[in-house]
């Protein structure tokens, strides 16, 4: 029997960046809000601190962070024809688990789409025609434009204190920035990075060869910084343990570090670890959401009741409560009907590595985010009239520190054990270093998330099923992509370098990026997403869901700061509109 807690204003299902974003700003409205995490309780100090933190076996290769696929997961298959089989050892995208969810691993990298982005379908169209968009290719539009989602995009650069510099303020260009972006406000709030050697041969070489390239945002704050609700953040110290480790300075900012503990302090907010949501529950018209029912750390059935709920999970959890819960029609493939599951996507990735002789790097010291970037071939910035795809993505080199447990750079053709494979990784070591592009994918009709029939998880309920496969639009980018790294690698002057494209079909089991989107998207229309574009479900109008699955399609960049900014828009909605007239919002 399911023990009934006392009813609250809200409950925050999952405590990660979104989560932790609509906890602050629903309690500094006077809500009191349940905060659901079904991982464990932890802060920078102790559990971030030295020596342990920069245990690369724990944390790069055990993946101590991430979720534990023993107790859920899903299963994958890259076509309907094929059967699907668990996702049993983390591979090729890594869920966070625990408070802060994947924001207390991330490298900190933080972009804002480009006005492209938001409006992909529309602006193809205007430019390309029709016969651009193949019919397998469900592309569309996410409901509101660059121009309405800038303030919160400016709410959390300025939250978490992003450094960088500003390429375009208020419509005016400005030099070292990015010229492609869309208009901002005002500047980012701390200065770029310090740029490392590898950093600035990358930034000579592209700019000789007429690219753009600046200094890329990053949560690795440059300096000490206080923001808007006075939490004080420490600058970066180029220890080259960001990306899968917590950070020890306080200077990559999470959910912990920022908009947590001013939700704790407003004492209206009741967070509870090891809690595990199984299911929302709604009425009996299945409009409204009435409670959640959550396994609690004991193994305790427990239902607890709420005027609003804030899905917050993962991309992936989202979308399975939403199908389990039976909340919103499911997407059908054969039809193309339905909306929940619909439009998974990835990243598709080409990159590069370059090998010196004679020029020597300090590669083991870097940031997370530490690195220089180019625009010239991401969204519609350059002219696709004779190719066959649309996008592309944004090329970085970045320079996040090279562990000797994980890194492990040879050239071509070296042996793969032995003295020669031993001579050559402690000669290029300190010698070699990689630059990629972060390719966007284009959603298609046979990619998508739905429940498994076979498989279930730890407490009984189907697994998710992935089905996904790499589209004709990602594999003639990335082929379009190697050749411009390739000249970048000889203007490098390289005297050897690798280049790495996709393979044929996707494969579920080399790490990649955990940018998974899709499968609850947002949209202007209930026939073709899951929520409207204040990510208020268009089937149940007292629940919200926020994270990158709002995403119709996935950019060529990192989705934290869309996220982020989303978060604080639908954060918004609910403060100003719906506490004062309950319903729906679009």
């Amino acid at each position: 029997m399911s023990t009934k807690l006392e009813k609250v204003d809200a409950v925050v299902i999952g405590v990660g960046w979104t989560g932790g974003i609509l906890a602050k700003e629903l309690t500094q409205a006077g809500l009191k809000v349940v905060g659901l995490e079904r991982g464990r309780y932890r802060q920078t100090d102790p559990d971030f601190q030295p020596p342990h933190i920069h245990d690369e076996l724990r944390y790069h290769v055990r993946y101590d962070l991430m979720q534990n696929l023993s107790r859920e997961t899903l299963s994958f298959r890259n076509h309907q024809e094929q059967t699907a089989l668990p996702y049993r050892v983390l591979g090729s995208f890594l869920p966070g688990e625990g408070l802060g969810g994947a924001g207390v691993h991330w490298n900190g990298v933080c972009w804002r789409f480009l006005p492209y982005d938001f409006e992909i379908r529309s602006q193809t169209l205007a430019r390309y025609g029709e016969r651009k968009i193949p019919d397998d290719m469900s592309l569309q539009d996410w409901g509101l434009t660059y121009d309405e989602l800038e303030p919160y995009f400016d709410q959390f650069e300025y939250t978490c204190g992003i450094s960088g510099q500003a390429g375009n303020l208020q419509g005016e260009t400005v030099a070292e920035g990015n010229p492609f972006e869309g208009p901002r406000q005002r500047p980012y709030p701390t200065p770029p990075l310090t740029p490392s050697y590898a950093n600035l041969r990358f930034r000579q070489a592209t700019a000789s060869l007429g690219y753009h390239p600046f200094m890329q945002p990053a949560a690795n704050l440059s300096e000490v910084y206080t923001n808007p609700d006075g939490i004080t953040q420490g600058a970066c110290v180029y220890c080259g343990y960001c990306q899968r480790f917590g950070c020890e300075s306080y200077a990559k900012p999470s959910a912990l570090t920022t908009v947590l503990p001013v939700a704790m302090a407003s004492g209206l907010f009741d967070l509870r670890t090891h809690c595990n949501v199984i299911r929302i529950n709604v009425n009996s018209s299945g409009n409204k959401a009435v409670s959640v029912t959550y396994i609690d750390a004991q193994g305790q059935e427990c239902t607890q009741a709420a005027d609003i709920i804030c899905l917050n999970s993962y991309v992936l959890n989202n979308c399975k409560l939403m199908l389990v819960s039976g909340i919103g029609k499911p997407y059908q493939p054969a039809s193309g009907t339905g909306v929940v599951g619909k439009n998974y996507c990835y990243q598709a990735s080409t990159g590069a590595t370059v090998y010196f002789e004679d020029e020597i790097f300090n590669t083991f010291m870097g940031a997370g985010a530490l690195g220089v970037s180019l625009d010239d071939f991401n969204g519609d910035n350059f002219d696709h009239s004779n190719l066959d795809f649309i996008h592309g993505g944004n090329i970085a080199n970045y320079s996040t520190g090279a562990g000797p447990v994980r890194s492990r750079p040879v050239p071509p053709n070296t042996p793969k054990w032995g003295s020669a494979w031993k001579q050559n990784l402690a000669h290029y070591y300190n010698r070699s270093w990689s630059f990629s592009t972060q390719g966007s994918v284009m959603p298609y009709r046979s990619n998508y998330l739905d429940l498994d029939p076979t498989y279930k998880d730890v407490y009984g309920l189907p697994l998710l099923r992935m089905t996904f496969d790499w589209g004709p639009n990602e594999l003639a980018m990335t082929e379009f992509m190697a050749q411009i790294l390739e000249g970048i690698a000889k203007e490098l002057g390289a005297d050897k370098y690798s280049i790495s494209k996709l393979t044929k079909h996707y494969s579920i089991v080399p790490y990649q990026s955990t940018h998974n989107t899709g499968g609850t998207i947002m949209g202007a229309d209930p026939n073709s997403s899951v929520v409207n574009p204040f990510l208020q479900s268009w089937d149940v109008d007292n629940l919200f869901i926020v994270g990158a699955g709002n995403f119709p399609h996935n950019s060529g960049y990192n989705p934290t700061g869309t996220v982020g900014a989303l978060a604080y828009r639908a954060a918004d909605a609910i403060v100003n509109n719906y506490l004062a007239q309950p319903g729906p919002l679009y």
